[in-house]
């Protein structure tokens, strides 16, 4: 499958601002830290039209939690990936209410993603929830932000992207792996920068 891929978009961070308002309201009662991560939050980078959300809550109570809290209608929550990933609780927010797709709101371990989810033009974010201060937390926010300081390494992974999104791919997972060895290295220095910053 070719996956849509747009250049930067200003719009994107109004979006962001309003599902962090639709957020902060639903999420009250955990009051967690919600940041705009991933390509669509730095100026200038094209990317797949999809906001990336990381939610930073106090620990792993309140992270069990979100799948209740954010039970709504347009709403899936993927909990077969945390297996694979128990740090991390994943949910998809879609422009159209699950029944009206016929999909699960809960996609469960060994279950298979029903087909229509992988169509990128139903997504409208990915919810990424950590506990706030975690490595994967940093991480998100290092990278963020290291793409945001570098000019260069964001022409690089700018080129990158424009070369993989001309590829076929079974899905998105397919496509994020072929940009690993480019973000594990450029984590690598976004963290030691971002620490270098923090003292």
């Amino acid at each position: 499958m070719r996956l849509p891929f747009l250049p930067y978009d200003p719009k994107w961070k109004k979006q962001f601002e309003s599902i962090k308002l639709e957020l902060q309201a639903i999420l009250k009662p955990l009051a967690p830290q919600i940041d705009h991560i991933g390509s669509t939050a730095v100026e200038g980078l094209s990317a797949k039209p999809i906001i990336d959300i990381q939610l930073g809550v106090e620990n792993e109570t309140d992270l069990e939690l979100l799948p209740d809290l954010l039970k709504l209608p347009n709403i899936v929550y993927y909990e077969k990936y945390n297996q694979d990933w128990p740090e991390r609780r994943f949910f998809i927010l879609l422009n159209e209410p699950v029944d009206k797709i016929a999909v699960p709101d809960v996609v469960k371990t060994g279950e298979e993603i029903p087909a229509i989810l992988h169509d990128h033009d139903l997504r409208v974010a990915h919810l990424h929830a950590f506990v706030k201060g975690s490595a994967d937390w940093v991480r998100h926010i290092a990278f963020r932000d290291y793409l945001m300081a570098h000019p260069t390494v964001k022409e690089s992974y700018q080129t990158l992207k424009q070369h993989l999104i001309q590829l076929e791919w079974v899905d998105g997972n397919d496509y994020n792996t072929g940009k690993d060895e480019f973000l594990k290295m450029q984590e690598r220095n976004a963290l030691k920068w971002y620490r270098e910053r923090q003292q």
